[in-house]
């Protein structure tokens, strides 16, 4: 499906959007509840991600395929590698098999884990043959994606001396690590993490615990472009947020006041406030914990012809595309003067925006989401735009609700 956008009734919004809960602890979550069965969880994530990681915990069968779903291929690496007398294949989509899985494949069985690759060395299909790891120890480098890490960490305490995760090197992605402790502690498993080591002891009890999630931070990131981009006095109300988040991503309520755009918690929500125009001041960011809005900063940056430096940005190279790359064409082909490096970007000018160009979103649901705002500044295409249920199902729904007007062709 290719959506056409065709501008926006109104730039001064007044509209209440709720989005589900984040995919980042819904999939944590699920895990946990698998493993420790005494967990209720309310608000889960309604994305695709996290149905694939839902459909594939519950099956039996002997293949489970993940689809495009990182997270899941991920998590279910480790959680298959702890079942004991289960022999699983565990395969996604090409791009999926292009993606590496080495490095958390290279830990396990370290622990003793019995995995081999099916196609190329380091990248899946995987075939993995359960059983119990006695071993209570793993290095693991600090420096590549936090899922790798976070996949250990949710079956450590079902190990029966726990795990000590010895992180090697400078460490990224340190919001997305806490997260999995924190959710951990929320369920009595007892954590650490000093240095550069974390330990995690074994469960001990199965008590009842409700977990409430809440909503996706990087979905939110979407409407704060939209914010920043609309006028003064315009305000969108978020629902369901907190102000101590577990996300890194909560960070856009800092970055987003460069552009002008005021956070307001209240219960449960949160509103999203324009103020004043943008400060056109060139802006450098280091996304080293929040990569994952790269893309939603790069684009605000160019809508409102602000040039930026964005760092930090290692990790994007291996997502559902090489987000860089991506980046790097499609603002080419509305007028951006812009480099990319393995881990920076640099938007150089942005002056006219070049309206009706079709944005290819190359199977990723964040290249959809994060080039619609510029919708209110010209008309353009977002082809393949059903990517956009891998993390955000009712994305378009929701921008309808705000006033823009759209087309499906």
């Amino acid at each position: 499906m290719k959506i056409c956008i065709k501008g926006i009734d109104n730039t001064n919004i007044l509209k209440d959007i709720f989005i589900s809960g984040s995919k980042s602890e819904s999939n944590r979550m699920l895990v946990l509840q698998k493993l420790f069965r005494e967990i209720t969880i309310h608000n889960l994530s309604d994305s695709d991600d996290t149905h694939h990681l839902q459909a594939a915990l519950s099956s039996q069968d002997a293949e489970i395929n993940v689809g495009h779903a990182g997270t899941a291929m991920r998590f279910l690496t480790a959680f298959f590698a702890i079942q004991q007398k289960r022999t699983t294949i565990l395969s996604g989509s090409e791009r999926m098999h292009q993606r590496p899985i080495k490095v958390l494949v290279e830990a396990l069985r370290t622990l003793g884990a019995e995995i081999s690759y099916l196609g190329n060395e380091g990248f899946p299909p995987l075939k993995i043959t359960g059983k119990q790891l006695i071993k209570d120890q793993v290095k693991i480098n600090g420096n590549i994606s936090s899922q790798y890490i976070s996949a250990l960490l949710l079956i450590a305490a079902s190990l029966p001396n726990g795990l000590r995760v010895e992180l090697v090197g400078e460490i990224t992605s340190i919001p997305y690590i806490n997260m999995t402790l924190s959710l951990l502690n929320q369920i009595g498993i007892t954590t650490s993490f000093e240095s550069q080591i974390i330990q995690i002891n074994p469960f001990e009890e199965a008590n009842k615990h409700t977990i409430e999630v809440e909503s996706d931070w990087s979905s939110a990131s979407y409407f704060y472009s939209i914010a920043a981009l609309s006028s003064v006095g315009s305000e969108i109300r978020l629902s369901s947020y907190k102000k101590e988040s577990l996300q890194g991503d909560a960070i856009l309520a800092e970055i987003y006041t460069s552009f002008g755009v005021e956070t307001v918690y209240e219960t449960n929500s949160i509103v999203l406030r324009k103020t004043k125009e943008a400060n056109k001041e060139h802006l450098t960011i280091d996304l080293n914990k929040a990569p994952d809005i790269a893309q939603t900063i790069a684009v605000t940056c160019y809508g409102l012809g602000i040039t930026c430096e964005l760092l930090g940005l290692h990790t994007l190279k291996i997502k559902e595309t090489d987000r860089l790359e991506a980046l790097h064409s499609e603002l080419t082909k509305l007028g951006a003067n812009i480099s990319v490096t393995p881990t920076s970007l640099y938007l150089k000018s942005s002056s006219e925006i070049v309206a009706d160009v079709s944005i290819e979103t190359y199977n990723d649901h964040r290249m959809a989401m994060a080039f619609a705002p510029l919708g209110m500044k010209i008309p353009l295409e977002i082809l393949d735009a059903d990517v956009v249920t891998k993390s955000y199902r009712n994305f378009w729904k929701d921008l309808q609700k705000i006033g823009f007007q759209l087309n499906k062709v």
